[in-house]
């Protein structure tokens, strides 16, 4: 009973999926609105809550399983800074967000947050977020965000997919690294 008891806490004590996007979202929201908000304090923040290593695995399905632990890494790491510099373009100087929580679904290692986002006095949109743990002990990661029903994961997916088909891994990291240096690039003030 007494382990039961214990174990009982020590779980409830993990931060849900709806408490790792309430953080996640407050804190980029903070750094965002600041004053000489930088691409690298975004990207601290963004870090402590988005797997960008899971996002790549999924965005290249079968693909994934093909490669060298050295590709992958490539990879892996080509996409986030693909990611971080997107996201910080887009999330500095954006104002502040009202975010509306909804319902958070969790189907084994796999959850659903649900929420609806105001940008300054604008139109409402909802915005989904899709996290995984590893297991049971792991914490809850978001490897996917759904704007307006459309998956940043799906549509890497897709346009993956057409890369790989056409100009096969190496022609689809070296577009993904170009794309890469133009945003880091447009983000140097």
């Amino acid at each position: 009973m007494f382990l039961t008891l214990v174990t009982a806490v020590l779980l409830s004590a993990a931060p849900s999926p709806l408490d790792v996007v309430k953080t996640g979202s407050a804190d980029v929201q903070k750094i965002a609105a600041s004053k000489g908000a930088t691409v690298a304090q975004l990207s601290e923040a963004v870090d402590r809550f988005v797997d960008f290593g899971e996002l790549s695995r999924r965005a290249l399905g079968d693909t994934w399983s093909k490669l060298t632990p050295a590709q992958r890494q490539d990879f892996s790491a080509t996409m986030e800074g693909l990611l971080r510099a997107s996201y910080a373009q887009r999330a500095i100087g954006q104002g502040k967000s009202q975010v509306r929580y909804g319902e958070q679904s969790i189907a084994g290692n796999d959850a659903r947050v649900a929420t609806t986002v105001k940008i300054n006095r604008g139109e409402a949109f909802p915005v989904d977020y899709k996290l995984y743990r590893a297991n049971d002990k792991s914490d809850w990661r978001i490897y996917d965000v759904i704007t307006d029903e459309v998956s940043l994961l799906t549509t890497y997916q897709e346009q993956f997919r057409k890369i790989l088909a056409t100009k096969g891994f190496d022609g689809l990291l070296a577009t993904l690294k170009s794309k890469r240096a133009q945003l880091e690039k447009a983000a140097i003030p």
